[in-house]
């Protein structure tokens, strides 16, 4: 081998060498994200629960749709333990179902959010602890959605709430209507307040809402 020969195969060398950590690393990274955790819908803490779901209305009225994302996918990520590819999948299929639901103003129009909802449900389903009918729930889901538009009382959509508790948890009774209509009761509260909704109002909502989720948790058979 002459030395021009022997200086290629040293750079060829130093270069395969350049190469191998930053790809093991993407290699390490793509693993970690797309390996398969033992993903719980039951596992979730109610104070958490309700803290963020009352900090992702907040983004979604003021249209910070990349905060609703993060928060959908810290709920997703860190509360019910799914992957790291399956909380970005969860969260983006949640925030592009609100976010097309948004602009609509009747029923009819409100339907182009229910195949977005109905692959939200159905990406949850494999961590449901009983059988999921994604369809049934996301039109449940869209139903109460809808309800809180048409001057329904929440007493009355926080049943269909309810339901779709017992479609995704296989529980029910009188603590998950409870939960439903508590937490319909937030989203009226809000609803009644608006823009004018102050830092302490928006603390007294989260605070009926990890009610609710207290009351779901509650009713789980793991956490009796």
């Amino acid at each position: 081998m002459g030395l021009s020969d022997a200086a290629g195969a040293i750079r060829r060398s130093r270069a395969t060498r350049r190469y191998r950590w930053p790809l093991a690393l993407l290699a390490g990274v793509a693993l970690y994200a797309g390996l398969p955790r033992r993903a719980d819908l039951t596992a979730f803490d109610p104070t958490t629960m309700g803290a963020t779901e009352a900090a992702m209305w907040r983004d979604y009225y003021d249209k910070r749709y990349l905060d609703l994302f993060a928060h959908l996918y810290g709920l997703a990520r860190d509360e019910f333990r799914f992957s790291p590819l399956d909380s970005a999948r969860i969260a983006l299929a949640a925030a592009r179902a609100a976010r097309a639901f948004q602009p609509t103003t009747s029923r009819v129009e409100a339907q182009s959010a229910l195949p977005l909802l109905i692959d939200y449900y159905g990406l949850l389903s494999p961590a449901a602890p009983v059988p999921l009918d994604s369809e049934a729930a996301a039109r449940r889901g869209l139903d109460w959605w809808q309800a809180r538009r048409e001057a329904v009382p929440p007493e009355r959509y926080g049943l269909t709430i309810a339901a779709v508790t017992t479609l995704v948890y296989g529980v029910e009774g009188e603590s998950i209507r409870r939960a439903g209509i508590l937490r319909a009761q937030a989203m009226a509260r809000r609803d009644a307040g608006g823009a004018a909704l102050t830092n302490a109002d928006w603390s007294q909502i989260a605070d009926q809402l990890v009610a609710a989720y207290d009351l779901l948790k509650r009713a789980l058979p793991e956490a009796r």
